[in-house]
């Protein structure tokens, strides 16, 4: 196998390296159909764009950008942009007109291509502001701009073989090959340049995770952040199949028609996935019920190291996997898994004990977008996936904690720079070269790095104690009765939380103790309720040391979301948003 030290090498060798694969690339249109590109199809088309771009006079280093979900179609302009030296803007179609404007005025887009009707009447309303801008082009025909199919048959009526053979030539390891945007929890997006060389190092250290058998994945978490972007450079690395989702509500869907062996996922995700297998049980009666509930209570208690299950655990386990968890597989469409890979968040112990436990063997890794993204991820070697852990730093990625506590790193994953903002790349980046992550962690004995919480989400209570809140989050949010929660407390005298309740396991709660549900907004002024959480909260108090222990809560009857703008296109908390949005709740809190 030749050696790949650029994106578009994988492409360039896919069908060499991996003869007998058949579907390269895949997109769900519609109901039941998907749209399937061989790995000739794949480079045919992705060729073409290049054609296409270089007609339109697109030169090395311009930008092109894509405001898409997940679809082939976004993975074959990332080839063809990257294949002529060009660089890839990935923008995410949630953002605001305001981020638009920023974002493609701050990068000096040539080309734009976008989807959606949702999008598209966002970019008209700035469309006048965009200065570099020369062509916009959608998905399908909306009668408002050129079009994808039109683009590539510009390119075919163009195509100059010659030319992009040079252009290729050009293009090194240490060129930009993408500038991802962070959508950050405050401030303005910083442009993160990444090159072939970040990533491409990235993959060579990750090929060993995967099992070689494991060739269909599903990809549905964001293309235009760095952790699935990689990922799906690592399928096709590996000769994988790679089924794109669009839509969030159709991933079960979707799951049984492609029967995925490998896909990724954050902790959200997999806890919604926890929460309909459960809600699967209740449809259930009788001996039937008792074995279910008896099988997913020992899949809790499930433990990674085969040396940490006792012979008595592995014959119930057994005995489980054919009576129960072989039935959940099949009806998730995973009968034949290889990982899940989660990130973004951390996931709690027992749900990486019970997804292991069915058959789902959770992988978990930690990086950021300037660190191209992976900078610690589980491995296969004993005791490589361990709870509350992250794994170990990715090969040539060197990582040690500050004497502030803080996880900082250096080695082939650090990025670039932020475009245009050399002043924010040294405030992250030190003059040694070591990245500061802004995150706090801790190894363990056997070397797993392990993430304790965000340094500037720390807070002094008025009593001069410190109080990391996402330790305090982390155990909460193993309460079956608490969905989403944000810790509080800075100058106060003691600590509170905003707690946005399961509200689907409020009402099964409800039910069994012949409580009346009305709405969401009614039940979260229920003292009944109030007392249920309570509880909970008093339980996990125990767990934590008496400066932590959550004092006063509020509950709130808004989900937190995008949406919203509580939650960050990676769904991370915008604490400040939360300050702003619940400013009434957090006063009367602490009665001030």
């Amino acid at each position: 196998m030749a050696e790949q030290k650029r994106i578009f090498d994988i492409l360039l060798q896919y069908e060499a390296n991996y003869p007998e694969q058949k579907i390269a690339l895949s997109g769900k249109i519609g109901k039941n159909k998907w749209n399937k590109y061989s790995p000739k199809e794949y480079l045919e088309a992705v060729n073409t764009l290049s054609y296409a771009f270089l007609a339109k006079g697109i030169e090395k280093g311009d930008k092109v950008a894509i405001i898409s979900t997940n679809r082939p179609e976004w993975t074959i302009t990332q080839m063809a942009t990257t294949q002529i030296g060009a660089i890839l803007v990935p923008i995410y179609p949630t953002i605001t007109e305001d981020d638009y404007r920023y974002i493609l005025n701050h990068c000096e887009a040539k080309i734009l291509i976008l989807e959606g009707e949702i999008v598209m009447r966002k970019i008209q309303a700035v469309h006048e502001d965009l200065k570099y801008l020369k062509e916009i082009y959608t998905f399908v025909d909306r009668n408002d701009f050129p079009y994808w199919d039109q683009l590539l048959d510009f390119g075919k009526e163009n195509a100059n073989e010659v030319l992009l053979t040079q252009r290729r030539a050009e293009v090194y390891e240490e060129d930009c090959s993408m500038i991802i945007y962070t959508s950050g929890t405050t401030g303005t997006p910083k442009g993160v340049m990444l090159s072939h060389k970040n990533l491409m190092s990235q993959l060579a250290n990750l090929k060993q995770i995967p099992s070689k058998w494991s060739k269909r994945a599903l990809s549905f978490l964001p293309l235009c952040h760095a952790y699935e972007n990689m990922i799906v450079l690592l399928y096709q690395s590996l000769g994988m199949s790679v089924y794109y989702v669009s839509n969030l509500a159709t991933i079960a869907e979707a799951m049984r028609e492609v029967h995925p062996t490998m896909m990724t996922a954050v902790p959200r995700v997999l806890e919604k996935f926890y929460e309909k297998i459960v809600a699967s049980g209740k449809t259930k009666t009788g001996a039937a019920l008792s074995i279910f509930d008896w099988a997913l209570n020992l899949a809790l208690k499930y433990q990674i190291e085969n040396d940490d299950r006792t012979p008595w655990y592995n014959a119930q386990h057994k005995l489980a996997d054919k009576l129960v968890y072989s039935k959940i597989r099949q009806g998730l469409g995973a009968e034949n898994f290889d990982i899940l890979v989660s990130g973004a968040a951390s996931l709690q112990p027992q749900l990486c004990s019970f997804f292991s436990a069915i058959g789902m063997p959770v992988f978990e890794g930690y990086g950021m977008t300037e660190t191209s993204p992976v900078i610690a991820v589980s491995c296969r070697e004993k005791y490589g996936r361990e709870a509350k852990t992250v794994g170990f730093p990715l090969g040539g990625v060197d990582v040690k904690i500050s004497d502030e506590g803080e996880i900082i790193c250096r080695g082939h994953n650090i990025m670039m720079g932020y475009y245009k903002n050399e002043k924010q790349t040294k405030e992250i980046i030190d003059e040694k070269g070591w990245l500061h992550t802004g995150d706090m962690g801790r190894f363990t004995e056997r070397g797993q790095l392990m993430i304790t919480g965000r340094l500037k989400n720390i807070f002094k209570t008025s009593m001069g104690k410190y109080v990391n809140p996402q330790i305090i989050e982390d155990k909460m949010i193993q309460s079956k009765y608490i969905d989403q929660i944000v810790v509080l407390g800075e100058n106060q005298k003691f600590v509170a939380a905003l707690i946005v309740p399961d509200f689907q396991a409020i009402k099964d709660w409800c039910e069994n103790e012949k409580i009346v549900y009305t709405h969401n907004g009614d039940m979260i002024h229920n003292m009944n309720i109030k007392n249920l959480i309570k509880t909970e909260i008093d339980k996990y108090n125990q767990e934590l040391s008496k400066t932590e222990h959550i004092v006063k809560f509020e509950l709130l009857a808004d989900e937190w979301s995008q949406d919203n703008g509580i939650l960050t296109p990676t769904l991370k908390v915008r604490r400040k948003k939360i300050a702003e949005k619940y400013a009434e709740s957090i006063k009367h809190i602490f009665d001030i």
